[in-house]
C-alpha cells in the first residue's frame, strides 16, 4: 500500500499503512532505525478543558508543503524516508492527529530529523484547528487557530 504524504480525512489512513510505505521505498534496505511522532489531542489548552478539535486545511497547499518538507529532509545524510500525514476532521481528546515518520541508517540520523520535521510542518503547513473548550465556570468557547500558533 502506498499512501501519499499530506493531509487525509480522519479514518482514511492507519499507522500500519505508513510503516508499510517506508518498507516499500528503494532505500529501505539501508534502514537501521525508524522513529515516529504521533501527535494527539490534549485535554487542556490555555487552562481550559478541551472537549474537541476540528481540523481543516487548504488541502492542495498543505499537501505541497508537506511533500516539500519530506523531500528536503530525505536529502539529509543517513535519512532513507520521511513522511508527514496530518489528519483532518473532528477529534476528541486522546485521538491521533498527525503521524510523522523518519527512517534512516542510524538513530543519530533519525531523531534530529524527526524533530525538524515536526517543527517545520507546524510552522509551514496551512492547517487550522477550532478548539472547543470549557473553562472552570463551565463556559464554552470555540476558537480557530493555525498549527503555527499552537504548541
Amino acid at each position: 500500500m502506498t499512501t501519499k504524504v499530506g493531509v487525509h480525512r480522519k479514518g482514511t489512513i492507519r499507522l500500519a499503512d505508513i510503516i508499510e510505505n517506508t518498507k516499500q521505498t528503494k532505500d529501505y534496505y539501508k534502514t537501521g532505525a525508524i522513529t515516529l511522532f504521533i501527535g494527539t489531542v490534549r485535554n487542556q489548552a490555555r487552562n481550559r478543558k478541551v472537549t474537541k478539535l476540528e481540523l481543516q486545511a487548504y488541502d492542495e497547499q498543505a499537501n505541497e508543503i508537506l511533500q516539500e518538507i519530506c523531500k528536503d529532509l530525505r536529502k539529509k545524510e543517513g535519512v532513507t524516508d520521511v513522511q508527514i500525514h496530518h489528519l483532518l476532521g473532528t477529534f476528541k481528546p486522546g485521538e491521533e492527529l498527525v503521524y510523522v515518520l523518519v527512517a534512516g541508517t542510524h538513530r543519530d540520523k533519525v531523531f534530529p530529523t524527526l524533530q525538524e520535521a515536526v517543527e517545520r510542518y507546524k510552522k509551514e503547513a496551512p492547517i487550522f484547528k477550532k478548539e472547543h473548550t470549557v473553562n472552570q465556570r463551565g463556559r464554552t468557547q470555540a476558537c480557530w487557530t493555525s498549527e503555527q500558533q499552537s504548541g
